[in-house]
């Protein structure tokens, strides 16, 4: 078996997420008129290796076709072999060349064809190929095998796939992957594309769940383990401290759950009268039924006053199960609502040592009764919520989006909104589930000779069974730029959690402070999450100058689209940008309640809770509750991990001030391939045409028809440490 750098170089540059790019192969003739119609990939993966065939059917809309190149871009850094390539029934001979062969061949076609598509391959390897002719208005298939060996990334194996649009692209287009011995496997996970799974006579069948895919496929298949398997993967950007992807993946074996003591918490003020109701107090119902011998519930209801079903707790039999059913079924609506009096209850009989406390909390409106004031509410809660996790389920758009995310914020949990006539049993149903097999709780992470800091999500939630979670933060040391002496390397990365009164560890291996391609997504990743974070605290906590900035310097840097950041694609003037940023106001208390609150909270929760990239890009675009959002969509790009603006002809980084200096370059000279291979976070940003203006940390660079065509000595190298440092 030979190595991935001697038979097809996959030394991958950059991950190719969003912006169109060159996928699986094309047909190059200088007279063009060749079409491809179809393209269908197939993945079996048996043990490490994966199998992988595509088939792409090219239709000649021309004259006779006599001369022409079958060219495929292959994905980075792994090791191939049993490659074989056919046209129809006739084989082919195929000259596989490393990254630094086929760049050449990339950037001739790119000067020739004047498309810059191609150049963002630079970096890919490249199989070459003879093609017989294929005769005018003819359709003819070419099929390409080869076996591809999946990296180990701590308890996950990792496959990479090169997926996009572009010059490969096909009217038609499917992926399709086998993974055999499916009990050795976690849920499949991909960062970069949402996923659509199923399990089969111990197979796993597995589909992208949009078929207009783009950029680079990075697919995880965690390993099970009895208790816990993880991974992790770093991305380490030039001039600056690393980002990390942690996936923890709980086993499919049987072992014993932690034991929960749950406090159902139901609202039966007038308001949720009829349907709604019943709905509610049949998922009550449900949520009991899902409980275990060994626990032990809790449950109240709240109207003008406050109920419980029974004075302390109450063990968990079949007998006491069905009674509390019962009398879930018997309660009526009771005039207002005491949601100040149902938390004091709820809070009233803390969990034992041990076990995990679960609040699941269900209202559909303000507070009436009692105190009112949600910022008092709130702090009363927090006070008294000790060790419990909540739960929370606003119903409807009348709730206080301020208090139910508040209520949940710190208690490592979540709020779900259910719209009116919304499925009830349904949304508590799936919560029932995820929190029926606690795993681990009070989870930390750390690594030896590195420090870990800014997770994503801050406070990290409880593990689960059949649940994997996915953590994102930043690191310093092993080679980055506060680095520790020894420099980049293999470190021990270790999760600690609690399992009923005694501490796990799990660890793994992880490189740091090296670069490994094809990994920006986590960056994106990172960055989405944090955007989230910021917005919901500047909406829980009031409009903190410094994390306006943080928010806005944030969006400015990774491109992402937010109800504060929104203002910046307004206007092509800086100064008033700045000035529309200085304006905005944090939505007032009487704009805490209604779908417009709902649709907010939802917004920041899609990007604080991102898990692949095109849940990044439809968050940017479709859930700005500003109304300005649906407008500006015609004229913005978001495109490597950047916003850019259609200003004056020329797409603009939304991130370019009017202080920083611009150097201009021609495109397709020799300065513009040379600048690409100097700064390839560029090559995306590249493909936007007629022009584009990138922004740097000390200058912004314009790709256009007119500037410079070469650099003299030592310029090019100023500009790269001007752009990034």
């Amino acid at each position: 078996m030979l190595p991935a750098r001697r038979l097809f170089g996959v030394v991958c540059a950059v991950v190719l997420p969003i912006a169109p790019a060159a996928a699986q192969g094309w047909i190059e003739h200088p007279r063009g008129a060749i079409e491809k119609v179809r393209s269908a990939v197939q993945v079996t993966v048996t043990g490490r290796a994966a199998r992988v065939t595509v088939e792409e059917w090219f239709r000649n809309g021309g004259a006779l076709l006599d001369e022409a190149s079958y060219l495929y871009p292959l994905p980075g850094e792994a090791v191939f072999s049993d490659f074989s390539l056919w046209q129809g029934d006739r084989e082919l001979k195929g000259e596989p060349m490393d990254a630094a062969q086929a760049r050449a061949i990339y950037e001739e076609i790119v000067r020739r064809k004047r498309d810059p598509a191609l150049i963002e391959l630079a970096g890919h390897g490249l199989l070459r190929a003879r093609v017989f002719p294929i005769g005018a208005g003819e359709t003819r298939k070419i099929t390409l095998r080869y076996t591809q060996m999946l990296d180990r990334v701590g308890d996950a194996w990792r496959f990479r796939y090169t997926a996009g649009t572009g010059a490969g692209a096909a009217a038609s287009s499917s992926f399709r992957m086998q993974v055999d011995s499916a009990a050795r496997f976690g849920d499949p996970y991909s960062p970069t594309h949402r996923l659509s799974t199923s399990r089969s006579d111990d197979r796993i069948l597995l589909t992208l769940a949009d078929s207009n895919t783009r950029g680079d496929l990075e697919l995880f298949l965690p390993l099970t383990r009895n208790l816990v398997g993880m991974s992790l993967v770093t991305s380490q950007p030039v001039g600056e401290d690393g980002f990390f992807m942690l996936l923890l993946a709980p086993g499919r074996t049987e072992t014993p759950s932690l034991r929960r003591d749950l406090v159902a918490v139901l609202d039966v003020s007038g308001s949720m009268s009829g349907d709604k109701l019943d709905q509610a107090k049949a998922a009550l119902a449900q949520l009991l039924g899902t409980l275990r011998s060994g626990d032990r519930f809790r449950v109240v209801t709240f109207g003008s006053g406050v109920r419980r079903y029974a004075v302390g707790w109450t063990d968990v039999s079949a007998d006491n199960v069905r009674a509390a059913q019962e009398w879930v079924r018997r309660v009526d609506t009771d005039g207002g609502t005491n949601i100040a009096g149902a938390l004091t209850e709820a809070f009233a009989e803390p969990p034992a040592d041990g076990r995990l406390g679960v609040v699941v909390f269900l209202t559909d409106g303000m507070a009436t009764v009692g105190e009112t004031d949600p910022e008092r509410i709130a702090d009363q809660a927090e006070r008294g919520r000790g060790p419990f996790r909540v739960f929370a389920f606003g119903i409807g758009y009348d709730v206080n989006t301020y208090l139910l995310d508040r209520l949940t914020e710190r208690a490592r949990g979540v709020t779900e909104y259910i719209r009116p006539g919304g499925d009830i049993e349904q949304a508590v149903g799936s919560l029932a589930a995820k929190v029926a097999s606690p795993v681990l709780t009070d989870l930390a992470v750390r690594a030896d000779g590195v420090e870990l800091y800014d997770l994503q999500p801050h406070t990290l939630p409880d593990l689960f069974g059949g649940d994997e979670l996915v953590v994102f933060g930043r690191y310093r040391g092993a080679g980055s730029p506060k680095g520790v002496p020894d420099g980049p390397g293999e470190r021990v990365v270790t999760v600690t959690g609690r399992r009923s009164e005694r501490e796990e560890r799990f660890s793994t291996g992880a490189r740091f402070g090296s670069e490994q391609p094809g990994t920006d997504y986590i960056q994106q990743l990172w960055a989405a999450r944090k955007a989230g974070a910021l917005s919901s605290d500047i909406r829980l906590h009031g409009q903190n100058p410094e994390i306006v900035n943080e928010l806005k310097r944030l969006a400015l840097r990774y491109g992402i689209l937010t109800e504060y950041t929104s203002y910046l694609v307004q206007e092509p003037n800086q100064v008033v940008n700045n000035r529309l940023m200085r304006e905005y106001r944090a939505p007032a208390p009487q704009d805490q309640a209604g779908a417009d609150a709902v649709q907010r909270s939802r917004a920041e929760k899609a990007l604080s809770g991102s898990l692949h990239l095109e849940a990044v890009v439809v968050t940017a675009a479709a859930d700005s509750v500003s109304a300005r959002g649906a407008a500006m969509q015609n004229r913005t790009q978001r495109i490597g991990g950047r916003m850019f603006v259609w200003r004056d002809s020329v797409w603009t980084d939304i991130a370019h001030g009017d202080s920083l200096r611009v150097v201009r370059v021609v495109a397709y000279s020799d300065a513009y391939f040379a600048l690409l291979r100097a700064l390839p976070e560029l090559v995306q940003p590249a493909t936007l045409e007629p022009a584009v203006l990138v922004a740097g940390r000390r200058v912004s660079i314009k790709i256009e028809a007119g500037g410079k065509t070469t650099w003299t000595d030592g310029e090019l190298a100023a500009l790269v440490r001007d752009f990034r440092l």
